[in-house]
């Protein structure tokens, strides 16, 4: 997958550098990512006074492929940066050939510019959120939120909301897991937009910084079919059956069984959800039958 970073004159490194660092975090981790920065001149200049050195002629994009703009250091929108008719061409073609399109901050003026909002919902930093409304008022402004997805065009906040936007990406296109691994390695909490509720386990209870607990976590994700055995969860973790235990509980508020079964009987409800009986479910799962998941159904019910 290619991720092509638009630069503009002024721009934030912290709106550049936070999903640059996922993204190759990922491809670390073997999530395969490759990193494009294109802008209108080679030299551009960064709002913290850092030159960076971008290509002028962009990579052939596809469907699977993101374009991200970074956002840039302005009291108002009005006055910032109007790229060419081709630059922000390049944006509605990529967009209208299946791909995505994503902003971190003010860069959601370049994709307004683009007519990319029109009839969507988006966000952006709270002190431009106003303006943003005002100029594009085909555009629902929501607030109070870290990042708006409405289709394949994604807005954030500002600043370092660019990395839960990023984590968000990694999470649709690998999965929860391996986002979980991208934050732990980056050493951030993995967290979900202030617009929803946490959809997965894998990141709901990953709000901590206990690296114990992380790897058991990691462990269990990946295996939560299998039988769980603490000896050897604790062993692979460095740590006693207790220590885990209570680690485990004082950051997330479950015991490691609990939290397997969280995960079981969420992947359950899922396919339930598209079609699958309860006793497939049970077993695709790691049940031994379906007496249990009928059980944890009823209580989460």
């Amino acid at each position: 997958m290619k991720v092509v970073f638009l630069l503009m004159p002024r721009l934030h490194l912290l709106d550049l550098s936070g999903p640059a660092q996922v993204f190759s975090t990922a491809d670390d981790l073997g999530c395969p990512y490759q990193l494009h920065y294109v802008a209108e001149q080679e030299d551009v200049v960064t709002a913290q006074g850092v030159r960076l050195r971008a290509e002028t002629v962009w990579p052939v994009t596809g469907p699977d492929d993101l374009v991200v703009v970074p956002g840039w250091r302005s009291p108002m929108l009005k006055g910032g940066p109007r790229p060419s008719r081709e630059t922000l061409g390049r944006l509605v073609a990529h967009h209208a050939g299946g791909g995505t399109v994503a902003s971190v901050c003010s860069g959601a003026d370049l994709l307004g510019q683009a007519g990319l909002l029109d009839g969507r919902r988006s966000t952006t930093h709270h002190e431009l959120q106003d303006e943003l409304a005002e100029r594009y008022p085909r555009t629902r402004v929501e607030r109070d939120v870290v990042y708006v997805v409405d289709g394949r065009v994604v807005t954030s906040a500002g600043i370092a909301s660019g990395i839960d936007l990023a984590l968000h990406l990694v999470a649709g296109q690998h999965g929860p897991a391996a986002a979980a691994r991208v934050a732990r390695s980056m050493v951030v909490y993995a967290r979900r937009s202030g617009e929803e509720s946490q959809d997965s386990a894998m990141l709901r209870h990953r709000w901590h910084l206990r690296d114990a607990v992380h790897r058991a976590q990691d462990r269990i994700d990946a295996s939560f079919a299998e039988p769980l055995r603490l000896a050897e969860l604790a062993r692979g973790c460095g740590v006693s059956e207790r220590t885990l235990t209570r680690q485990f509980v004082e950051s997330t508020g479950l015991t490691p069984l609990r939290y397997q079964q969280t995960l079981r009987l969420e992947r359950a409800e899922h396919m339930i959800g598209h079609g699958a009986t309860v006793d497939a479910a049970a077993r695709a799962v790691g049940f031994a039958d379906a007496r249990m998941l009928r059980r944890l159904r009823s209580r989460a019910a």
